[in-house]
């Protein structure tokens, strides 16, 4: 991709990991200290306006969801660009609660890039049900993370991972996107 003179390069920053383990409020964190533009998780959105059980033909319409909103925000050049999810959190809930998923997802996620993934480790912090998280045990929490983790190490992306409390946590994310926006494209 060319760059364009003036324009700096985009830096793309996931949040990723199992429920309750702060992604959303850590977005909401990067952005209001480092500014760019912030991209939801369509789902919370789609759960809201389909008050009812979400089942795998749901999957489809969600990650096209959650692509188009991402796209919105990518279209507009933000020099940060912090997802508070993505493809892979679609694919591996489609997985872990229905046992399948439509290929399609893996390879659009695949056919993106991706700076760098914040992984949420689910330990140290206490699980909150919000009406919408299903998984309450920690060892739950641990499996997706588990998942998260295979695939981004099998599928070659730039990983780090937070633990510790909230406030570990959000020191070691300020610390991982000064990095970020600190390297060259």
């Amino acid at each position: 991709m060319a760059r364009r003179p003036g324009v700096a390069h985009m830096k793309v920053l996931v949040l990723t990991g199992p429920e309750s383990s702060g992604k959303s409020w850590l977005a909401a964190e990067l952005q209001q200290h480092f500014g760019g533009v912030r991209v939801d998780e369509y789902v919370r959105w789609f759960i809201e306006q389909n008050p009812r059980e979400t089942c795998l033909a749901d999957i489809p319409e969600i990650a096209r969801g959650q692509l188009d909103w991402e796209d919105e925000a990518r279209a507009r050049h933000p020099h940060l660009l912090i997802l508070d999810t993505h493809l892979l959190s679609n694919m591996l809930w489609s997985q872990t609660l229905f046992g399948d998923c439509p290929a399609w997802i893996e390879q659009a996620l695949l056919a993106r890039h991706y700076d760098l993934h914040l992984l949420l480790s689910p330990e140290n912090i206490d699980w909150t049900d919000d009406g919408q998280r299903c998984q309450p045990e920690l060892r739950e929490r641990q499996v997706f993370f588990d998942k998260c983790l295979a695939w981004l190490q099998q599928h070659p992306q730039s990983v780090q991972t937070l633990q510790g409390d909230w406030a570990e946590r959000r020191i070691q994310a300020f610390q991982a996107v000064t990095g970020l926006l600190a390297s060259n494209p």
